[in-house]
């Protein structure tokens, strides 16, 4: 029996990646590490400094000169840029809107993948993205390609950003999460794609639970 397995969860913005893999990693005692909150910190940090977010130079040497750190917390995962918690900060509209530009850029995602990868190293982890099943974590024991339709995941996007008071219009997030869906799709740098060997999860009509439970039981068949 396996002791511990890699999982990679990929998918489009707001099918509900993140949330379920804390689930997961939770459960089966698992590291998560969320791919997407560190590119929101260098995108974060690169918006501070008035970085040019269009320069695949200029992106990477930043992120050269940048330290990101994931920690635990018993209110989830804490994301540090340079020392500094930015867990919230991250998550702005600002962030959400440039991060698609800043993550296309080959001198970022190479060297994003090197320290995930280096994240993952011989251990029981979740980790989600664009793609990890692809570039991250090829080898990975289960892979999930998750999903859902615009509309709902503009309606699940818009829960969340009551919760943080932030009042977006839903049909101006429909359009930014199908822009997003295209940049990220089309990108040269590792685009988002489904890997040959995942398995397509459609979340559009499944509660967080219900595909939380759905990616354990695929978890479980691999670890036996």
């Amino acid at each position: 029996m396996t002791k511990s397995i890699q999982i990679a969860l990929d998918g489009p913005a707001a099918a509900g990646k993140s949330t379920i893999a804390k689930i997961v990693a939770e459960q089966l005692g698992y590291i998560y590490i969320d791919t997407g909150a560190m590119y929101r910190a260098i995108t974060l940090k690169a918006l501070n400094e008035g970085i040019d977010l269009s320069s695949n130079e200029e992106a990477g040497k930043l992120l050269a000169d940048t330290e990101i750190d994931l920690q635990p917390s018993e209110n989830g995962q804490l994301v540090f840029l340079d020392n500094k918690d930015v867990t919230e900060d991250i998550r702005s509209q600002h962030v959400t809107k440039a991060v698609s530009e800043m993550a296309a850029h080959e001198s970022v995602r190479t060297q994003m993948v090197k320290l995930q990868q280096q994240l993952a190293e011989e251990r029981g982890v979740v980790m989600d993205g664009r793609d990890i099943g692809t570039d991250v974590l090829p080898a990975a024991k289960l892979k999930v390609f998750m999903s859902a339709t615009v509309e709902e995941r503009a309606r699940r996007r818009f829960e969340e950003n009551k919760k943080r008071s932030i009042h977006t219009p839903i049909d101006e997030l429909q359009a930014e999460i199908a822009k997003r869906d295209k940049m990220d799709s089309e990108r040269e740098v590792s685009p988002l794609r489904q890997a040959e060997d995942a398995i397509f999860l459609d979340t559009t009509f499944l509660t967080i639970r219900e595909a939380a439970a759905e990616i354990l039981r695929l978890a479980e068949e691999r670890l036996s």
